[in-house]
């Protein structure tokens, strides 16, 4: 039985999650569920992307991934189910999977049109499940739906380059649970205009020109401890998924504050780097 995964802005406090995963059970005993997130920040597309894009190639091929964010069909959020680097998406026409494929293209894309299709306000339930179920059975794309080409692909959320190649204007895209920022640059876009330069990153008014390739290489070890650096120093490193990040090195935003509230910064500022 193939894997099915949910991916969320529900969160945990309401019952839209076990109602999911019950109307799954009561399709498909047998079935095999994984969280990735329900903690995804309210119809944050972006956010959501990233979560899932980072996520899904950990899963063995032929897994099944639900996307429940803004997720309400309308004439230009069509339902469509994907099949993408041997893994089916079931998502709204929201940017989410265009963002996901980007660097990889799909090989098949329908949109969804299931006989009687149920017309309440929980369409991840109501329709979704149903095809995550139909899947997972063995069914087919051309099944439920028919052939798709409008995949929503937004702009503005790709870095730029400005200064005749010596600027890269990004963006913050994540915060993670320490506080940590992502931004929209990655290390190959970096490189790819770097070209063994000196650079300078500038995030509100901090400033940083060194690329660590792990948190605690912010610490010398052949200085005395009194005199290293270490916890609440900032630091910048390719984090695991090779995306710009700031932090502050083993900080913590519930106490102390983090590198989103210490250098304060939150979803979409600006973060550029020059080079010289």
């Amino acid at each position: 039985m193939a894997i099915i995964t949910l991916t969320t802005d529900f969160g945990l406090k309401d019952h839209f999650v076990g109602a999911l995963k019950g109307s799954i059970y009561k399709e498909l005993a047998d079935a095999k569920i994984v969280d990735i997130s329900h903690g995804i920040s309210p119809f944050n597309i972006q956010e959501c992307a990233y979560i899932l894009g980072n996520s899904y190639k950990s899963f063995p091929e032929g897994t099944i991934h639900i996307v429940g964010v803004d997720s309400e069909p309308t004439q230009e959020n069509q339902h469509i189910a994907i099949f993408l680097d041997g893994h089916y998406f079931i998502s709204a026409n929201n940017g989410v999977i265009g963002l996901i494929t980007s660097e990889i293209k799909p090989e098949k894309v329908v949109e969804i049109n299931i006989p009687n299709p149920a017309a309440g306000s929980f369409p991840v339930m109501d329709i979704f499940i149903q095809v995550a179920c139909h899947i997972a059975r063995g069914g087919t794309l051309e099944v439920i739906g028919r052939p798709f080409t409008a995949l929503k692909d937004l702009t503005g959320f790709h870095p730029s380059v400005t200064d005749n190649g010596n600027k890269i204007v990004g963006a913050v895209i994540y915060i993670d649970n320490y506080g940590n920022v992502v931004t929209n640059i990655h290390k190959n876009f970096f490189e790819a205009y770097r070209k063994g330069r000196d650079f300078e990153i500038n995030a509100r008014t901090t400033t940083i020109n060194k690329i660590h390739q792990k948190y605690s290489d912010i610490i010398n070890f052949e200085l005395e401890k009194g005199k290293r650096k270490g916890a609440g120093d900032k630091l910048a490193l390719f984090n695991s998924s090779e995306y710009l990040e700031l932090a502050i090195f083993k900080s913590d935003r519930h106490t102390v504050g983090a590198a989103s509230t210490l250098l304060g910064l939150d979803y979409l500022d600006t973060i550029t780097i020059t080079f010289s």
